[in-house]
Protein backbone atom coordinates (compact mmCIF):
# COMPACT_ATOMS: atom_id res chain seq x y z
CA UNK A 1 0.00 0.00 0.00
CA UNK A 2 1.60 3.38 -1.10
CA UNK A 3 1.38 6.52 1.56
CA UNK A 4 -1.71 8.10 -0.14
CA UNK A 5 -3.35 5.13 -0.07
CA UNK A 6 -2.66 4.77 3.41
CA UNK A 7 -3.64 8.26 4.21
CA UNK A 8 -6.59 8.31 3.00
CA UNK A 9 -7.83 5.27 4.60
CA UNK A 10 -6.98 6.21 8.21
CA UNK A 11 -8.91 9.40 7.03
CA UNK A 12 -11.83 6.91 6.41
CA UNK A 13 -11.57 5.28 9.61
CA UNK A 14 -11.40 8.21 11.45
CA UNK A 15 -14.23 9.55 9.74
CA UNK A 16 -16.23 7.11 10.64
CA UNK A 17 -15.27 7.02 14.01
CA UNK A 18 -16.54 10.81 14.33
CA UNK A 19 -19.23 9.81 12.63
CA UNK A 20 -20.67 6.81 15.29
CA UNK A 21 -19.51 9.51 18.14
CA UNK A 22 -21.37 12.20 16.95
CA UNK A 23 -24.55 9.55 15.93
CA UNK A 24 -24.08 8.71 19.57
CA UNK A 25 -23.41 11.89 22.04
CA UNK A 26 -24.57 14.57 19.32
CA UNK A 27 -28.12 13.18 18.43
CA UNK A 28 -26.93 14.08 14.57
CA UNK A 29 -28.77 11.40 12.67
CA UNK A 30 -27.28 13.15 9.09
CA UNK A 31 -23.13 14.43 8.72
CA UNK A 32 -21.80 16.03 11.11
CA UNK A 33 -22.65 18.74 13.91
CA UNK A 34 -20.14 21.70 13.86
CA UNK A 35 -17.77 20.40 16.53
CA UNK A 36 -17.25 17.01 15.31
CA UNK A 37 -16.57 18.73 11.19
CA UNK A 38 -14.40 20.60 12.98
CA UNK A 39 -12.49 17.78 14.77
CA UNK A 40 -12.77 15.48 11.79
CA UNK A 41 -11.64 17.98 9.62
CA UNK A 42 -8.61 19.23 11.95
CA UNK A 43 -7.44 15.47 12.37
CA UNK A 44 -7.82 14.75 8.08
CA UNK A 45 -5.15 17.90 7.87
CA UNK A 46 -2.91 16.53 10.68
CA UNK A 47 -3.03 13.08 8.76
CA UNK A 48 -2.07 14.89 5.51
CA UNK A 49 0.72 16.37 7.08
CA UNK A 50 2.07 13.71 8.98
CA UNK A 51 5.91 12.97 8.18
CA UNK A 52 5.72 9.72 9.88
CA UNK A 53 2.99 7.69 8.08
CA UNK A 54 5.30 5.71 6.44
CA UNK A 55 6.32 3.88 9.58
CA UNK A 56 3.27 4.39 12.03
CA UNK A 57 -0.14 2.39 12.13
CA UNK A 58 -2.11 4.89 13.86
CA UNK A 59 -1.69 8.19 15.78
CA UNK A 60 -2.26 6.67 18.94
CA UNK A 61 1.08 4.54 18.49
CA UNK A 62 2.99 7.65 17.49
CA UNK A 63 6.06 8.65 19.15
CA UNK A 64 5.14 12.07 18.38
CA UNK A 65 2.52 13.57 19.26
CA UNK A 66 0.95 16.35 16.65
CA UNK A 67 -2.33 17.36 17.81
CA UNK A 68 -2.71 20.27 20.08
CA UNK A 69 -3.60 18.80 23.57
CA UNK A 70 -7.21 19.82 23.59
CA UNK A 71 -7.69 18.36 20.16
CA UNK A 72 -5.91 15.40 21.04
CA UNK A 73 -7.97 14.91 24.12
CA UNK A 74 -11.15 15.12 21.86
CA UNK A 75 -9.84 12.48 19.77
CA UNK A 76 -9.06 10.24 22.28
CA UNK A 77 -12.88 10.72 23.95
CA UNK A 78 -14.49 9.89 20.87
CA UNK A 79 -12.08 6.68 19.77
CA UNK A 80 -13.52 5.83 23.85
CA UNK A 81 -16.70 6.11 22.58
CA UNK A 82 -16.83 4.63 19.06
CA UNK A 83 -14.05 2.16 19.45
CA UNK A 84 -16.76 -0.42 21.08
CA UNK A 85 -19.71 0.42 18.63
CA UNK A 86 -17.91 0.38 15.66
CA UNK A 87 -18.63 -3.77 15.51
CA UNK A 88 -22.18 -3.24 14.91
CA UNK A 89 -21.93 0.59 12.56
CA UNK A 90 -18.66 -0.72 10.45
CA UNK A 91 -17.66 -4.58 11.67
CA UNK A 92 -15.37 -5.46 8.64
CA UNK A 93 -13.58 -1.53 9.51
CA UNK A 94 -13.64 -2.27 12.97
CA UNK A 95 -11.97 -5.81 12.33
CA UNK A 96 -9.11 -4.86 10.16
CA UNK A 97 -8.41 -1.88 12.55
CA UNK A 98 -8.16 -4.56 15.78
CA UNK A 99 -6.00 -6.77 13.32
CA UNK A 100 -3.39 -3.73 12.49
CA UNK A 101 -3.55 -3.05 16.63
CA UNK A 102 -2.61 -6.69 17.37
CA UNK A 103 -0.26 -6.69 14.49
CA UNK A 104 1.83 -3.70 15.94
CA UNK A 105 1.64 -4.60 19.33
CA UNK A 106 3.47 -7.94 18.50
CA UNK A 107 5.95 -5.77 16.06
CA UNK A 108 6.77 -3.58 19.24
CA UNK A 109 6.92 -6.29 21.30
CA UNK A 110 9.49 -8.36 18.90
CA UNK A 111 11.46 -5.32 18.51
CA UNK A 112 11.78 -4.32 22.89
CA UNK A 113 9.69 -1.69 22.48
CA UNK A 114 6.78 -2.13 25.34
CA UNK A 115 3.41 0.60 24.58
Amino acid sequence: MDIKEKREKEKEMLGLMVQVYCRGKHKQKKGLCPQCEELRDYAWVRTDKCPFMETKTFCSACKVHCYAPKMQEKVREVMHYAGPRMLWYHPWAAIKHIKVTIQNKRKEKRNGHVS
